[in-house]
Protein backbone atom coordinates (compact mmCIF):
# COMPACT_ATOMS: atom_id res chain seq x y z
CA UNK A 1 0.00 0.00 0.00
CA UNK A 2 1.31 3.49 -1.11
CA UNK A 3 2.07 6.05 1.66
CA UNK A 4 -0.03 8.92 2.20
CA UNK A 5 2.05 12.46 1.74
CA UNK A 6 0.37 14.74 4.75
CA UNK A 7 0.35 18.52 4.77
CA UNK A 8 -0.18 19.68 8.17
CA UNK A 9 -1.33 23.25 7.83
CA UNK A 10 -0.51 25.38 11.19
CA UNK A 11 1.88 23.11 12.32
CA UNK A 12 3.56 25.43 14.97
CA UNK A 13 0.30 26.01 17.10
CA UNK A 14 -0.65 22.65 19.69
CA UNK A 15 -2.56 20.44 17.45
CA UNK A 16 -0.17 21.00 14.79
CA UNK A 17 3.10 20.03 16.78
CA UNK A 18 0.67 17.01 18.27
CA UNK A 19 -0.27 16.30 14.47
CA UNK A 20 3.94 16.11 13.81
CA UNK A 21 4.56 13.51 16.19
CA UNK A 22 1.34 11.39 15.58
CA UNK A 23 2.02 11.51 11.74
CA UNK A 24 5.85 10.83 12.16
CA UNK A 25 4.84 7.48 13.63
CA UNK A 26 2.21 6.54 11.25
CA UNK A 27 3.14 3.69 9.01
CA UNK A 28 1.16 4.37 6.38
CA UNK A 29 1.64 8.64 6.40
CA UNK A 30 4.93 10.52 5.61
CA UNK A 31 5.08 14.08 6.84
CA UNK A 32 5.94 16.20 3.19
CA UNK A 33 4.59 19.58 3.81
CA UNK A 34 4.28 21.85 6.96
CA UNK A 35 2.91 25.16 7.25
CA UNK A 36 2.21 27.88 9.29
CA UNK A 37 1.59 31.38 8.50
CA UNK A 38 3.77 33.67 10.98
CA UNK A 39 6.70 31.26 11.31
CA UNK A 40 6.86 30.74 7.54
CA UNK A 41 10.74 30.35 6.49
CA UNK A 42 11.75 28.56 9.87
CA UNK A 43 12.86 25.28 10.15
CA UNK A 44 10.32 23.35 12.39
CA UNK A 45 12.52 22.45 14.69
CA UNK A 46 13.29 26.17 15.25
CA UNK A 47 9.38 26.12 16.31
CA UNK A 48 8.44 22.82 17.97
CA UNK A 49 11.12 21.91 19.86
CA UNK A 50 10.35 18.70 20.25
CA UNK A 51 11.15 17.63 16.65
CA UNK A 52 15.35 18.65 17.59
CA UNK A 53 17.21 15.85 16.04
CA UNK A 54 14.36 14.10 14.28
CA UNK A 55 15.37 13.13 10.93
CA UNK A 56 13.26 13.93 7.95
CA UNK A 57 10.87 16.13 10.15
CA UNK A 58 12.63 18.61 12.16
CA UNK A 59 14.69 20.12 9.05
CA UNK A 60 11.66 20.82 7.50
CA UNK A 61 10.99 24.09 6.06
CA UNK A 62 7.23 26.07 7.67
CA UNK A 63 5.60 27.38 4.37
CA UNK A 64 3.28 30.01 4.04
CA UNK A 65 -0.09 28.90 2.75
CA UNK A 66 -2.32 30.60 0.74
CA UNK A 67 -5.91 29.19 -0.41
CA UNK A 68 -4.42 29.92 -3.86
CA UNK A 69 -2.05 27.58 -3.65
CA UNK A 70 -4.01 24.58 -3.23
CA UNK A 71 -3.95 23.07 -6.78
CA UNK A 72 0.20 23.24 -7.03
CA UNK A 73 0.09 21.95 -3.20
CA UNK A 74 -2.25 19.20 -4.31
CA UNK A 75 0.95 17.81 -6.79
CA UNK A 76 2.71 17.09 -3.45
CA UNK A 77 0.72 15.87 -0.90
CA UNK A 78 -2.53 13.70 -0.96
CA UNK A 79 -4.31 14.25 2.19
CA UNK A 80 -4.27 17.71 4.30
CA UNK A 81 -4.49 18.55 7.87
CA UNK A 82 -5.94 21.79 8.55
CA UNK A 83 -5.18 23.61 12.06
CA UNK A 84 -6.33 27.34 11.59
CA UNK A 85 -9.17 29.31 12.90
CA UNK A 86 -12.60 29.28 11.92
CA UNK A 87 -13.36 30.47 8.67
CA UNK A 88 -10.00 30.67 7.96
CA UNK A 89 -10.39 26.64 7.81
CA UNK A 90 -13.29 26.88 5.69
CA UNK A 91 -11.48 28.72 2.92
CA UNK A 92 -8.80 26.50 2.71
CA UNK A 93 -10.64 23.19 3.04
CA UNK A 94 -12.66 24.50 0.24
CA UNK A 95 -9.91 25.33 -1.85
CA UNK A 96 -7.85 22.28 -1.34
CA UNK A 97 -11.00 19.81 -1.70
CA UNK A 98 -12.01 20.95 -5.20
CA UNK A 99 -8.03 20.72 -5.96
CA UNK A 100 -8.70 16.86 -5.16
CA UNK A 101 -7.27 16.31 -1.58
CA UNK A 102 -8.32 14.56 1.52
CA UNK A 103 -9.39 17.16 3.78
CA UNK A 104 -9.12 16.46 7.58
CA UNK A 105 -10.34 19.78 9.52
CA UNK A 106 -9.50 20.75 12.87
CA UNK A 107 -11.88 23.55 13.34
CA UNK A 108 -15.18 23.66 13.69
CA UNK A 109 -15.89 24.71 10.52
CA UNK A 110 -17.73 21.73 9.19
CA UNK A 111 -18.67 19.84 12.31
CA UNK A 112 -22.01 21.60 12.23
CA UNK A 113 -25.14 20.33 9.62
CA UNK A 114 -27.07 23.48 9.69
CA UNK A 115 -26.13 26.30 8.21
CA UNK A 116 -28.26 28.76 10.18
CA UNK A 117 -27.23 27.20 13.66
CA UNK A 118 -23.35 27.69 12.43
CA UNK A 119 -23.98 31.59 11.21
CA UNK A 120 -25.61 32.22 14.56
CA UNK A 121 -22.79 30.57 16.59
CA UNK A 122 -19.60 31.80 14.87
CA UNK A 123 -20.80 34.04 11.73
CA UNK A 124 -21.03 33.96 7.96
CA UNK A 125 -19.83 30.60 6.22
CA UNK A 126 -17.87 30.70 3.11
CA UNK A 127 -18.19 27.56 1.98
CA UNK A 128 -21.99 25.92 3.15
CA UNK A 129 -21.77 23.95 0.25
CA UNK A 130 -19.67 21.40 1.67
CA UNK A 131 -21.59 21.36 4.87
CA UNK A 132 -23.63 18.30 2.66
CA UNK A 133 -20.44 16.13 2.14
CA UNK A 134 -18.12 16.80 5.49
CA UNK A 135 -18.60 14.17 8.12
CA UNK A 136 -18.43 14.66 11.83
CA UNK A 137 -15.03 12.78 12.50
CA UNK A 138 -16.44 10.80 16.02
CA UNK A 139 -15.33 7.29 14.13
CA UNK A 140 -17.40 5.63 17.06
CA UNK A 141 -20.10 7.08 15.93
CA UNK A 142 -20.44 8.04 12.42
CA UNK A 143 -18.00 4.83 11.44
CA UNK A 144 -20.30 4.05 7.94
CA UNK A 145 -20.05 7.87 7.06
CA UNK A 146 -16.59 8.02 7.13
CA UNK A 147 -15.97 5.17 4.65
CA UNK A 148 -14.65 6.73 2.02
CA UNK A 149 -14.94 10.45 3.28
CA UNK A 150 -12.86 13.38 1.53
CA UNK A 151 -13.74 16.21 3.95
CA UNK A 152 -13.45 15.28 7.28
CA UNK A 153 -14.54 17.51 10.23
CA UNK A 154 -12.84 16.10 13.57
CA UNK A 155 -15.18 17.20 16.70
CA UNK A 156 -13.83 19.41 19.12
CA UNK A 157 -12.26 18.19 22.30
CA UNK A 158 -15.46 19.29 25.12
CA UNK A 159 -17.81 17.53 22.61
CA UNK A 160 -16.09 14.47 22.50
CA UNK A 161 -15.44 14.03 25.99
CA UNK A 162 -19.22 14.98 26.42
CA UNK A 163 -20.82 13.29 24.03
CA UNK A 164 -19.37 9.64 24.31
CA UNK A 165 -20.50 8.93 27.79
CA UNK A 166 -23.83 10.23 27.04
CA UNK A 167 -24.69 9.05 23.53
CA UNK A 168 -24.86 5.29 24.73
CA UNK A 169 -27.83 6.28 27.12
CA UNK A 170 -29.80 8.57 24.78
CA UNK A 171 -29.63 5.48 22.06
CA UNK A 172 -30.62 2.63 24.71
CA UNK A 173 -33.32 5.05 26.14
CA UNK A 174 -32.34 4.73 29.86
CA UNK A 175 -32.48 8.60 30.32
CA UNK A 176 -34.75 11.33 29.77
CA UNK A 177 -33.64 13.31 27.37
CA UNK A 178 -34.35 16.63 29.04
CA UNK A 179 -32.34 17.92 31.97
CA UNK A 180 -29.05 17.15 30.84
CA UNK A 181 -26.25 18.87 32.77
CA UNK A 182 -22.38 18.42 31.47
CA UNK A 183 -20.02 19.83 33.22
CA UNK A 184 -16.35 19.97 32.01
CA UNK A 185 -12.88 20.82 33.09
CA UNK A 186 -9.99 21.77 30.63
CA UNK A 187 -6.56 21.89 30.78
CA UNK A 188 -4.87 25.47 29.31
CA UNK A 189 -3.83 23.95 26.56
CA UNK A 190 -6.99 23.74 24.89
CA UNK A 191 -7.15 27.60 24.53
CA UNK A 192 -4.34 27.29 22.10
CA UNK A 193 -0.51 28.27 21.62
CA UNK A 194 -1.14 32.23 21.33
CA UNK A 195 -0.06 33.63 24.82
CA UNK A 196 -2.91 35.43 27.07
CA UNK A 197 -3.19 36.82 30.28
CA UNK A 198 -5.74 33.95 31.81
CA UNK A 199 -3.32 31.34 30.65
CA UNK A 200 -0.08 32.79 32.01
CA UNK A 201 1.24 30.77 34.69
CA UNK A 202 0.56 33.02 37.93
CA UNK A 203 -3.03 33.35 36.14
CA UNK A 204 -3.75 29.44 35.89
CA UNK A 205 -1.52 27.84 37.85
CA UNK A 206 -3.13 27.50 41.26
CA UNK A 207 -6.97 28.44 41.04
CA UNK A 208 -10.15 26.76 38.47
CA UNK A 209 -12.73 29.18 37.04
CA UNK A 210 -16.00 28.53 34.90
CA UNK A 211 -16.16 30.67 31.59
CA UNK A 212 -18.64 31.03 28.75
CA UNK A 213 -21.43 29.70 30.91
CA UNK A 214 -25.08 29.42 30.43
CA UNK A 215 -24.84 27.97 26.55
CA UNK A 216 -22.38 30.95 25.64
CA UNK A 217 -19.77 28.50 24.49
CA UNK A 218 -19.86 27.69 21.01
CA UNK A 219 -19.30 23.87 21.40
CA UNK A 220 -22.63 23.84 23.26
CA UNK A 221 -24.67 23.56 20.03
CA UNK A 222 -22.02 20.68 18.92
CA UNK A 223 -23.02 18.86 21.78
CA UNK A 224 -26.58 19.00 21.13
CA UNK A 225 -26.29 18.18 17.87
CA UNK A 226 -24.83 14.54 18.30
CA UNK A 227 -26.37 14.04 21.38
CA UNK A 228 -29.90 14.91 19.34
CA UNK A 229 -28.62 12.50 16.77
CA UNK A 230 -28.30 10.05 19.46
CA UNK A 231 -31.99 10.18 20.90
CA UNK A 232 -33.39 10.34 17.90
CA UNK A 233 -35.18 13.68 19.19
CA UNK A 234 -33.71 17.37 20.28
CA UNK A 235 -32.61 18.01 23.11
CA UNK A 236 -30.48 21.43 24.71
CA UNK A 237 -27.92 20.74 27.14
CA UNK A 238 -26.88 23.15 30.25
CA UNK A 239 -23.22 23.21 29.44
CA UNK A 240 -20.22 24.84 31.73
CA UNK A 241 -16.49 24.36 30.87
CA UNK A 242 -13.86 25.31 33.29
CA UNK A 243 -10.16 26.05 33.21
CA UNK A 244 -8.64 23.56 35.25
CA UNK A 245 -4.58 23.90 36.52
CA UNK A 246 -3.10 21.57 34.20
CA UNK A 247 -1.67 21.25 31.00
CA UNK A 248 -3.63 18.95 28.77
CA UNK A 249 -7.04 16.84 29.99
CA UNK A 250 -10.28 17.04 29.94
CA UNK A 251 -12.70 15.45 32.02
CA UNK A 252 -16.54 15.54 31.68
CA UNK A 253 -19.02 14.81 33.49
CA UNK A 254 -23.10 14.54 32.63
CA UNK A 255 -25.78 14.50 34.36
CA UNK A 256 -29.02 12.92 33.63
CA UNK A 257 -32.13 11.55 35.27
CA UNK A 258 -32.36 7.65 34.77
CA UNK A 259 -35.19 6.10 33.64
CA UNK A 260 -37.68 3.91 35.93
CA UNK A 261 -36.15 0.58 35.74
CA UNK A 262 -32.92 1.01 34.20
CA UNK A 263 -29.71 0.95 36.32
CA UNK A 264 -25.81 1.53 36.52
CA UNK A 265 -25.19 -1.94 34.85
CA UNK A 266 -27.55 -1.46 31.91
CA UNK A 267 -25.42 1.89 31.32
CA UNK A 268 -22.63 0.41 31.06
CA UNK A 269 -23.70 -2.38 29.08
CA UNK A 270 -25.44 0.33 26.77
CA UNK A 271 -21.69 1.72 26.30
CA UNK A 272 -19.98 -1.66 25.86
CA UNK A 273 -22.13 -2.59 23.15
CA UNK A 274 -21.77 0.32 21.36
CA UNK A 275 -18.41 0.96 21.88
CA UNK A 276 -17.69 -2.38 20.49
CA UNK A 277 -15.26 -0.93 18.11
CA UNK A 278 -13.08 1.99 18.25
CA UNK A 279 -10.64 4.29 21.04
CA UNK A 280 -13.04 4.10 23.67
CA UNK A 281 -12.47 1.82 27.52
CA UNK A 282 -15.63 1.58 29.21
CA UNK A 283 -14.48 1.63 33.07
CA UNK A 284 -15.84 -1.41 35.45
CA UNK A 285 -17.62 -0.51 38.10
CA UNK A 286 -16.48 2.01 40.94
CA UNK A 287 -13.11 2.73 38.61
CA UNK A 288 -14.03 6.34 37.81
CA UNK A 289 -11.57 7.82 34.95
CA UNK A 290 -8.91 10.26 35.87
CA UNK A 291 -6.89 12.44 32.67
CA UNK A 292 -3.62 11.00 34.08
CA UNK A 293 -4.49 7.80 32.33
CA UNK A 294 -5.49 9.45 28.83
CA UNK A 295 -2.76 11.70 28.59
CA UNK A 296 -0.95 11.14 25.31
CA UNK A 297 -3.01 8.27 24.61
CA UNK A 298 -5.88 8.10 21.18
CA UNK A 299 -7.86 6.85 23.77
CA UNK A 300 -10.79 7.70 25.81
CA UNK A 301 -12.18 6.49 29.38
CA UNK A 302 -15.87 6.48 30.21
CA UNK A 303 -17.28 5.48 33.28
CA UNK A 304 -20.80 5.57 35.16
CA UNK A 305 -22.01 5.92 38.54
CA UNK A 306 -25.78 6.48 39.86
CA UNK A 307 -27.38 8.57 42.45
CA UNK A 308 -30.17 6.18 43.47
CA UNK A 309 -31.08 8.84 46.26
CA UNK A 310 -32.28 11.27 43.05
CA UNK A 311 -32.66 8.39 40.43
CA UNK A 312 -29.51 10.42 38.68
CA UNK A 313 -26.73 8.97 36.42
CA UNK A 314 -23.36 10.26 36.01
CA UNK A 315 -21.45 9.78 32.70
CA UNK A 316 -17.81 10.19 33.51
CA UNK A 317 -15.22 10.97 30.11
CA UNK A 318 -12.15 11.40 30.14
CA UNK A 319 -9.44 12.22 27.55
CA UNK A 320 -6.28 14.45 26.12
CA UNK A 321 -7.84 17.59 24.73
CA UNK A 322 -4.87 17.00 21.96
CA UNK A 323 -4.89 13.95 21.22
CA UNK A 324 -8.69 11.91 21.54
CA UNK A 325 -9.97 15.68 21.54
CA UNK A 326 -8.35 16.73 18.40
CA UNK A 327 -5.33 15.28 16.30
CA UNK A 328 -5.33 11.98 17.24
CA UNK A 329 -9.17 11.67 16.52
CA UNK A 330 -8.11 13.52 13.14
CA UNK A 331 -6.21 10.31 12.44
CA UNK A 332 -8.10 7.92 13.76
CA UNK A 333 -11.00 9.45 11.75
CA UNK A 334 -8.53 9.28 8.39
CA UNK A 335 -7.84 5.86 9.31
CA UNK A 336 -11.69 4.78 9.25
CA UNK A 337 -11.82 6.98 5.99
CA UNK A 338 -9.08 4.72 4.31
CA UNK A 339 -10.44 1.59 5.67
CA UNK A 340 -7.14 0.88 8.52
CA UNK A 341 -7.56 0.13 11.45
CA UNK A 342 -9.22 2.68 14.33
CA UNK A 343 -5.59 2.81 16.34
CA UNK A 344 -3.27 2.18 13.29
CA UNK A 345 -0.26 4.19 14.18
CA UNK A 346 -1.81 5.72 16.81
CA UNK A 347 -0.76 5.17 20.84
CA UNK A 348 -3.61 3.50 22.95
CA UNK A 349 -0.80 3.45 26.42
CA UNK A 350 -0.88 6.96 28.35
CA UNK A 351 2.29 8.69 29.29
CA UNK A 352 2.74 7.45 33.23
CA UNK A 353 3.21 9.10 35.09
Amino acid sequence: MATLRAAIIGAAGYTGSELVRLVHRHPELSLAVVAARDNAGKRLDQVVRSTLGVKGVGELVLEAFDPEQARELAKRVDVAFLCLPHAASANAAKALYDAGLRVVDLSADFRLKSREVYEKTYGPHPAPELFEVAVYGLPELHRKELAGARLIAAPGCFPTSSILPLAPLLKAGLVAKDGIIVDSKSGVSGAGRTPGQAYHLPEAAEGIRPYKVAGAHRHTVEIEQELSLAAGDELKVVFTPQLAPMTRGILSIGYARLLPGKTEDDCRAAARDLYRDGLVSVLDQGVLPDTLWVRGSARAHVAYAVDTRVSTVLAMGALDNLAKGASAQAIQALNVAMGWPDAHGLPEIAAFP
